[in-house]
């Protein structure tokens, strides 16, 4: 029976190899000189360090470029508020992979409301859509596409 999973994830390897060209590029603008500004990346969280709320959003903008041509999705985002310590300003990305409860719930809903002829299960933190024909699976794949999640999608391991 042909199957596909719904997942939402994104590479940590581009995701490192972003961020060190972020840090890079930091490093050597001329709006940057002399300001300790500087990106970490920690587990599932990126941690800016500047000097002022408008270097943080410089910083940002840097680093969802460099993102977004290492093929992430920024979409996979939840930026926190800049907060102030002393002489410096500290903004937290903190980076989602996998699907939370509520959203695999809202993909079953979308998919039951149309009522296609696909079963969809939640599986942990993906969420797996089966039926007799591949064109129901693949009318199942469109119509999330054409739906605005507020997590990117991807659609893996796709059996005849």
């Amino acid at each position: 029976m042909p199957s596909f999973d719904i997942i939402s994830e994104f590479d940590t390897h581009e995701v490192k190899n972003a961020i060190d060209q972020a840090n890079k590029e930091v490093a050597t603008r001329f709006d940057f000189k002399g300001t300790n500004s500087s990106i970490e990346l920690t587990d599932d969280k990126l941690i800016m360090i500047s000097e002022s709320t408008f270097q943080l959003q410089q910083i940002f903008s840097v680093v969802c470029t460099k993102l977004s041509r290492r093929g992430v999705d920024v979409g996979c985002m939840d930026v926190g508020d800049a907060k102030g310590s002393g002489k410096m300003m500290r903004q937290e990305i903190t980076l989602k992979q996998g699907l939370e409860s509520t959203l695999a719930k809202k993909i079953v809903k979308l998919i039951k409301d149309k009522k296609l002829k696909v079963q969809a299960a939640i599986q942990g933190d993906k969420v797996r859509v089966t039926g007799k024909k591949r064109d129901d699976l693949q009318e199942v794949i469109q119509m999330l596409k054409d739906e605005k999640m507020e997590m990117p999608l991807q659609y893996d391991n796709f059996r005849d």
